[in-house]
């Protein structure tokens, strides 16, 4: 009963006197490893709104963002490890790899940050919560160090590099 209360009470303080809350995402890597897979670490930044979602287990961050991944990549993804600003991701055949005479051709998918408004939408709290999912700064780091940045964009090419 007590829990209910709480609950409601904070719902109510958030409806009336609170200001909108933020989810912004700061800074994506990717990381591809020899064999194609890849780790994906988000760092994001998420208003106390969402922290109280996140405590009463109404809404699971990183749930969400492995699902989204899921959808985009149409591959398995586990996630490696989720704190309340930052999510890793391991992902078997993220990357093509593709031998040639000059070495390995590995080919990353696009990534497109829009649909997650969609996700979003399907929580209460959705209102009440100004989003941002274009990260700051997105890395993709490939196997021999090289790497291709990108800053504010809701969507990431397909890219290719090739390792000698």
């Amino acid at each position: 009963m007590k829990h209910g209360i709480l609950v409601a009470s904070l719902l109510a303080l958030t409806l009336i006197v609170a200001p909108t809350g933020a989810f912004t995402t700061d800074n994506l890597l990717i990381a591809v490893d020899e064999d194609g897979s890849a780790t994906i670490t988000m760092n994001y930044t998420i208003s106390w709104i969402e922290r109280i979602a996140v405590f009463f287990k109404i809404a699971e961050p990183e749930q969400e963002l492995k699902s989204a991944l899921e959808d985009a990549l149409g591959v398995p993804v586990t996630v490696a490890s989720a704190e309340s600003d930052v999510a890793a991701f391991s992902i078997q055949e993220f990357a093509e790899i593709d031998g040639t005479d000059g070495g390995n051709v590995y080919s990353t998918p696009g990534l497109d940050f829009t649909g997650a408004q969609a996700v979003l939408d399907r929580y209460w709290f959705a209102p009440l919560v100004e989003a941002d999912f274009s990260p700051a700064l997105t890395v993709v780091r490939f196997p021999d160090g090289h790497e291709e940045t990108f800053s504010n964009q809701s969507a990431i090419p397909p890219l290719s590099h090739t390792v000698p």
